[in-house]
């Protein structure tokens, strides 16, 4: 690993470790990674730690190897917009838009950028207290005792802290319990913490049936979020062809034929920028 790279990750880290009262409640947020590699890592006392575990916090905190340059996109703008909304309002909002349509880009760009952001990435597995684990850590915060002693913990910092925002990434995969407990979040922080639910169209139609169907809990969720979700747009060419112009593809060929290869997933317009680089290196080697 270059001696750029790591200064480049020394800096995010610092701006991450902004986000907590201590580096020791930064590491917690963290997998393994102790208080002393943080303090090691941001006083440039680098000898001992191995690329591993540069490349681990990297990941962690958001950095991505390489020359990868994140464009303000149309759902970029929307995306910050809300964020920001939530944050100064303590407000809820849900977004919804299809994989790849730059949602988790813009959530890690703000979560590395404002204090005081928990960016929760969910999974199908989450129950009530893995949920409030994920939670605790991503605050720095111990993660021992019953859920309701969590929810306490949780709670009480959120409501000490000034203008806390979690963000719920892929709230789509979180089971019926899981997903409704976020009301019992919403309850015990209502005005003091912002809450943005992002996920696929998939959300809405889960809850539009759980509505129709009566079940338990939807009500509650549609009335918190203000009874709207927020809707992206497929990235559009231009989003595309900025996209591309910024990471190193200028040809109007190349990148049209990126975005008629697309589909208006933004994940591949990645993985096609980096082929076409790959195929001019390439051509540059044979000639």
């Amino acid at each position: 690993m270059t001696n750029e790279t790591k200064i480049k990750i020394k800096d995010l880290l610092q701006k991450f470790c902004e986000g907590f009262e201590s580096q020791a409640k930064a590491a917690k947020a963290l997998k393994d990674v102790s208080a002393g590699t943080i303090s090691q890592l941001l006083n440039h006392k680098w000898d001992l730690i191995a690329d591993r575990m540069w490349i681990s916090i990297g990941k962690q905190i958001g950095f991505e190897i390489g020359n990868w340059k994140i464009v303000e996109t149309y759902n970029y703008k929307i995306i910050r917009g809300i964020l920001m909304d939530a944050k100064a309002q303590s407000r809820v909002h849900a977004i919804i838009g299809g994989a790849g349509w730059g949602k988790d880009a813009a959530a890690k760009d703000f979560k590395a950028e404002v204090d005081a952001v928990y960016l929760i990435n969910c999974n199908e597995y989450f129950n009530k207290k893995y949920f409030m684990v994920e939670l605790l850590k991503k605050m720095g915060k111990n993660t021992d005792g019953t859920v309701a002693e969590m929810v306490e913990r949780a709670v009480s910092s959120l409501n000490r802290t000034f203008r806390p925002l979690i963000i719920l990434n892929e709230a789509d995969k979180l089971k019926d319990e899981t997903l409704y407990f976020f009301i019992t979040l919403y309850n015990l922080c209502e005005d003091k913490c912002g809450i943005v639910i992002m996920a696929t169209d998939q959300l809405e139609k889960r809850i539009s049936r759980g509505l129709f169907l009566n079940r338990k809990g939807y009500q509650e969720i549609f009335s918190r979020v203000g009874r709207r979700f927020i809707e992206l747009k497929k990235p559009s060419k231009t989003d595309v062809t900025a996209i591309c112009s910024v990471n190193g593809v200028t040809d109007p060929e190349t990148i049209m034929n990126i975005y008629n290869s697309c589909e208006g997933d933004l994940r591949r317009v990645k993985k096609l920028i980096q082929n076409a680089h790959k195929d001019a290196d390439k051509k540059c080697q044979a000639a």
